[in-house]
């Protein structure tokens, strides 16, 4: 007898057991209309389905080659052969694409339309449909009377291939005011884990809630009963409907409402499997953030993954490269977004809070948008490496008071001094004058741009000289406002005239009698960014007894006749070439600044000029930190 039980104890397991891919994540989906599908199915849900996107037919599907019981590419529809979207959908194409490549997930989804959650109670389930219409008769049919059996029979089959990793459930509506609901969820729950073998630990239970008050839900009151389940079972967690888009009937989603909702199961999901041991999920708190705080983080892919705990907050919104992201909450009052993979390098983001743009107070904050922002760097490899702090004698970076008699106010200057100033006191040094770009000031270029870094670690290798590199506001911080009535070009002509007097007649002379520096044109260079290029162009072709060394990185500069501009500066172009040591534009492949265009203006006119691009960027901080990597290294060379 005891050899008998032994050996029914061991197929027991060998049932559980066999040929598992670890690497294949299972989810069970049920429910009711929500789950199955109410919304048409349009031409991007059926594009673009990654390969390791897979569902197991849960009923035979004749004319779309499908045999239940077999896996099959996850294109829609994933319920029965004529069903809708569903949030399995983009829950599941969500994990593909955020989960390591050899992770395959496949839903298998047992959803009802119209139908209580005691249609999954096994043991009652013929009794209860037995008083049900007969369409839900119908509907029950495709499963063998029984949909509760069905999904288990196909969760035994399932875990000979791979892993149950957690139970979907959106279900609700026909149990609206029904105070029982979570209990009787529970005993779904437990009886589906018994039956299975599985452990709650390992399995988590996410709940959706049906369509919200804020979408008119007519059975938005169910949310309240829904909501308590974490309570009732440790295990579960609800997924908030809030902002999804519902039908006009108020009962079901829209298609890009399923679409919103399948995505916040995913990130719940993988929130949790952060947590698991090997999960292969790996995102790195950003390095701008405030330390201590583990969020914004960026994943592999250059996602941004954003909480903020706002409890009382009734809308949230990422406001990241020109998208707004909606964030969601879920029921302990912390809000969740996820960005699309992010270009690298350093971008400013904001969060809208009930409509209002504020800082993230987990995040540092920068001068730019003509404001303070949040900035969140998306870390390049090893090509970023010349503005990363390296192992080599590092400068510094002062913060310089000073009365400018022009405009009658003190200002400040920052001033990178290289590492061997100090030490040599008797030695002179050449000076870079270094612009930031509308909307920015004088911190710009030493925290956003890193030109500290980038100084360091050329001036250590030998690929530039020693060199102070003075950054002053170009009084552009506030936004371009034309004056009403006034001409655009006249005004914009005016903005951020101030400086010019500032720079020839205040700043230089000071920093000239302040720091050692070589005061002829010979060792005197000027360099700016977007309205800095613009600023640099204004200031230095006027004044080539001043300067010998220009450049400008994605310059503001349009509409110049080269041949004419700036009393025909560039009309002789020997005489141009014998007086400017070095003339740099540069810009990103994908920005539209007009940049090559001018360069090859000048270059036909005979100028020297040399053109560089940035591969892949737009008008950011990583072009002009690479514009600054490529010009600083020939100055003061000649």
């Amino acid at each position: 007898m005891k050899k008998i039980i032994l050996l029914s104890c061991l197929l027991c397991a060998g049932i559980f057991a066999f040929a598992q891919d670890p690497n294949f994540h299972i989810y069970l989906c049920l429910g009711q209309s929500n789950m199955e599908g109410n919304a048409k199915i349009e031409a991007q849900d059926t594009c673009n389905v990654n390969e390791r996107f897979l569902m197991m037919a849960a009923v035979d599907c004749p004319f779309l080659g499908r045999v239940k019981g077999q896996w099959y590419k996850a294109i829609p529809p994933l319920v029965r052969c004529h069903t809708g979207l569903t949030p399995a959908d983009y829950f599941g194409r969500t994990l593909v694409e955020r989960l390591p490549d050899n992770i395959k997930v496949g839903v298998i989804n047992v959803a009802v339309g119209g139908c209580r959650i005691e249609l999954f109670d096994e043991e009652n389930c013929e009794e209860h449909i037995a008083s049900q219409p007969e369409w839900l008769k119908n509907t029950a049919k495709a499963y063998g009377n029984n949909p509760y059996r069905r999904l288990k029979e196909l969760a035994v089959e399932a875990q000979k291939a791979g892993v149950i990793k957690g139970i979907l459930l959106h279900q609700g509506e026909s149990n609206t005011g029904d105070k029982e609901w979570p209990q009787k969820v529970k005993r779904f729950y437990e009886n589906l884990l018994r039956d299975l073998n599985l452990q709650a630990k390992d399995v988590p239970l996410l709940a959706g809630e049906v369509v919200h008050a804020d979408q008119n839900g007519r059975c938005a009151s169910m949310n309240e009963i829904i909501n308590p389940p974490p309570q009732v079972i440790p295990t579960a967690y609800v997924i908030p409907s809030s902002g999804c888009p519902a039908a006009e009937d108020n009962l079901h989603f829209t298609a890009e409402g399923y679409r919103k909702l399948g995505v916040r199961y995913a990130e719940k999901r993988l929130l949790l499997l952060e947590k698991e041991p090997n999960s292969g999920i790996t995102t790195e708190p950003a390095s701008t953030n405030i330390p201590g705080y583990d969020y914004p983080r960026v994943d592999k892919e250059g996602r941004a993954h954003f909480r903020f705990y706002a409890p009382q907050a009734n809308r949230l919104q990422v406001d990241c490269c020109g998208k707004k992201y909606d964030m969601w909450k879920d029921a302990g009052g912390l809000w969740t977004a996820t960005t699309n993979p992010l270009p690298v390098g350093f971008h400013y983001y904001f969060l809208i809070a009930d409509g209002v743009s504020v800082t993230d107070p987990s995040s540092y904050t920068f001068f730019g948008c003509c404001r303070m922002a949040s900035g969140i760097e998306i870390p390049e490899g090893e090509e970023g490496d010349y503005y990363r702090p390296q192992q080599v004698p590092y400068g510094q970076v002062r913060s310089c008071t000073y009365y400018s008699e022009t405009q009658k106010e003190f200002r400040r200057c920052m001033v990178y001094t290289p590492a061997e100033y100090e030490t040599h006191p008797k030695k002179r040094y050449p000076v870079l004058y270094l612009q930031h770009g509308m909307g920015e000031d004088e911190t710009g270029w030493s925290t956003q741009g890193k030109m500290n870094h980038i100084m360091d670690n050329l001036i250590a290798s030998g690929q530039c000289v020693p060199m102070l590199v003075v950054m002053d506001s170009g009084d552009v911080e506030a936004p371009f406002r034309p004056r009403s009535g006034k001409d655009v070009n006249e005004e914009r002509a005016l903005y951020g005239a101030t400086f010019y007097d500032v720079i020839l007649k205040d700043l230089i002379p000071m920093i000239d009698r302040t720091f050692r520096t070589k005061t002829d044109r010979e060792h005197r260079a000027m360099a700016g960014l977007s309205w800095g290029g613009h600023q640099t162009f204004n200031t230095v072709l006027p004044h080539l007894d001043k300067f010998s060394y220009i450049g400008s990185f994605s310059g503001a500069i349009f509409g110049l006749d080269m041949k004419t501009c700036f009393n025909g500066v560039f009309a002789d172009a020997d005489k141009f070439n014998k007086k400017v040591n070095y003339f740099f534009l540069g810009c990103g492949t994908a920005e539209q600044m007009g940049t090559k265009k001018m360069a090859d203006s000048l270059q036909e006119l005979g100028i020297k000029v040399d053109y560089y691009e940035s591969q892949g960027t737009a008008h950011e901080w990583l072009t002009w930190r690479r514009c600054l990597k490529e010009f600083v290294p020939q100055l003061f060379k000649h």
